[in-house]
């Protein structure tokens, strides 16, 4: 018994051991299973791993400090997107250059990532490159529809219209590159079918305005829709780019449909023929001119290349409504009188060879103006300009037309929005970043005032230059590297083949004049053997300067001599010397500076 009690007494103790022991186990193990618990779970819950984004990268290759040559690039990782490739038309300094266009070498590196070229409205200075780049790059095309039949035109004067892919686009239209997504929103401007840009990507919303004005009563009663801006701005908006051409004007555009009233006060009871010049591309003007016919019993003909196309396409596609009976051939105008018929033409800006300026010079062949014309020039002189338009209208006012223009009459409104209208997409976009585009460094500068009067702050304002790159995304944006960027000269058929050095000698032949020094040498001794013969261009009229020709031949001989006692041969070296010498003679005799070009004939 007491062996039994003493056994049941040890297992007893046994058992309690084991459980105290287990407890003790249990509570050392505990933490270290609750903490594997616990690190399992953040890992699935708690930790979600996630990549930076990429940065978008905006790049304008031109329309910044300038007025033209607009076209922008929106690059983010692999994909490029291209807005606009307009070309810009030649200054006084570049002696007989046709065009000229960006520097597309950025896009040649990259163009495997570019996806479309998206065009905003159908401008020369958005549209003008485009045969160009196509020449070097094969991208799709997307417009609107006027926008493509305006391309379209231009690719098969280039014979590329078959090779290229274009794409019609409607106003409120979605297109869908990838990663990027773009939007076309309804504008104004000067021309039909202008959008503004919504451009979708993975870091935010870009609002790119193209060139735009808010026209409350458009002729075609397609009024901007600045609902769709609104939302997008309250969804938020990454950064806007706008248009900045009359950022310097206050208050408000007028509106397009202002002129129709002052044309049909101008016809009302005129006995004279009118004559009215603008720009081809204002299909709304040529539409209120229409209207002001039908009303007062006349005829319209069409004068000049460009003026005839763009009417004929924009009345094919129903943008010039009401017209079936009222175009005549600019060959019938002798069947009616003048109180009967209107010319639509072309030469706004006094361009040389534009039909205006021909009527005005008395050199077109159809049409010849007399006292019983009225000239209504409808469109105000593209800076630079100014004095060829000037020209025009004393011309015609010489042969007693009648001349109205825009300092006499209201005959024009702008396309473009002044600083209560860029107020107003400001207000509604309410971007984070702003950049100002499309306009001289002035009208940059005073579009970025406006929006720092709206409350954008100026750290977030970046008045960019073309060729720089400007990266950002939802927390910040810097300019970082730049591009290759400038000017690429068109002359004739020549593409670049025209640079700085042939601008600066065709400036210094138009200012000096040429002198061809021409004559014989003999290989062995360097004497001459045959003349010196001076030619002369745009320098002096040689039967008038025999004297100072004779004396330039005598100044050529003693040269030779001289290098001739010095045993010096190198033909380089003979020209080099005539050059200098017969140029210091000239400035001392005449003060002129002509370029001189000797030509040795080695015997």
């Amino acid at each position: 018994m007491t062996n039994e009690l003493k056994t049941n007494e040890t297992s007893s103790k046994r058992t309690q051991v084991k459980k105290q022991t287990r407890v003790k186990r249990e509570k050392t193990e505990r933490p270290h299973r609750e903490r594997r618990t616990n690190t399992r779970a953040v890992k699935s819950d708690d930790l979600k791993f996630s990549f930076k984004k990429s940065n978008l990268k905006i790049i304008p290759l031109g329309g910044l400090e300038e007025i033209g040559k607009n076209i922008t690039i929106f690059e983010y990782e692999d994909e490029i997107i291209l807005v606009d490739c307009g070309l810009e038309f030649p200054g006084d300094d570049m002696l007989g250059v046709d065009l000229v266009i960006p520097d597309i070498t950025y896009l040649i590196k990259n163009k495997e990532k570019i996806k479309g070229l998206i065009i905003t409205h159908g401008h020369e200075d958005h549209i003008g490159s485009i045969p160009y780049v196509l020449k070097q790059i094969n991208i799709s095309i997307y417009a609107t529809k006027l926008t493509v039949a305006l391309i379209k035109n231009k690719l098969e004067e280039h014979k590329l219209l078959r090779s290229t892919k274009m794409h019609i686009v409607d106003q409120g239209q979605t297109l869908n590159f990838g990663k990027m997504q773009v939007e076309f929103i309804r504008s104004n401007h000067s021309i039909p079918d202008a959008v503004m840009l919504a451009i979708h990507t993975p870091v935010g919303t870009v609002l790119h305005t193209g060139d735009f004005k808010v026209d409350y009563t458009p002729i075609d009663d397609k009024v901007i829709d600045l609902g769709r801006i609104a939302e997008l701005g309250n969804q938020g908006i990454l950064a806007l780019l706008s248009d900045s051409t009359n950022s310097e004007r206050k208050g408000f555009t007028m509106s397009e449909s202002s002129v129709g009233e002052v044309f049909d006060k101008l016809f009302l009871n005129n006995s004279k023929r009118i004559v009215v010049a603008t720009f081809a591309s204002n299909v709304h003007r040529v539409q209120q001119i229409v209207n002001s016919a039908i009303k007062y019993g006349r005829k319209i003909a069409i004068c000049g290349r460009s003026m005839e196309n763009m009417i004929e396409a924009a009345r094919e596609l129903g943008y010039i409504k009401e017209a079936e009976n009222v175009f005549i051939d600019i060959d019938n105008i002798k069947n009616y009188r003048d109180d009967q018929l209107v010319i639509i033409t072309t030469g706004s800006q006094g361009e040389a060879m534009s039909a205006l300026t021909r009527m005005a010079n008395g050199d077109h062949k159809k049409v010849t103006i007399t006292p019983n014309d009225m000239i209504i020039i409808s469109a105000t002189p593209i800076p630079g300009n100014e004095k060829l338009v000037s020209k025009v209208i004393d011309d015609l006012m010489k042969i007693g037309a009648e001349v109205i223009y825009s300092s006499l009459q209201d005959v024009h409104v702008s396309g473009h929005a002044c600083q209560e209208e860029q107020k107003l997409i400001l207000t509604l976009a309410k971007p984070k970043y702003f950049i100002p585009v499309h306009g001289e460094y002035r009208q940059l500068m005073a579009h970025a005032e406006t929006a720092k009067i709206i409350g954008i702050e100026p750290k977030n304002i970046f008045i960019m230059t073309n060729g720089r790159v400007l990266e950002l995304n939802q927390d910040e944006a810097k300019l970082t590297s730049t591009v290759p960027n400038g000017r690429v000269l068109v002359d004739g058929l020549g593409v670049g083949d025209v640079g700085n050095i042939v601008l600066r000698d065709r400036q210094h032949l138009s200012q000096d004049g040429l002198i061809v020094i021409v004559m014989g040498m003999d290989q062995r001794t360097g004497e001459i053997v045959s003349g010196p013969d001076v030619v002369s261009r745009g320098f002096v009229y040689v039967r008038e300067s025999e004297n100072l020709m004779d004396d330039l031949k005598r100044v050529i001989r003693e040269q030779v001599h001289k290098l001739e006692e010095n045993h010096i041969s190198d033909w380089s070296t003979i020209k080099s010397t005539l050059k200098d010498e017969l140029r210091d003679y000239i400035f001392e005799k005449t003060k002129r500076n002509p370029m001189i070009l000797p030509i040795i004939l080695e015997v």
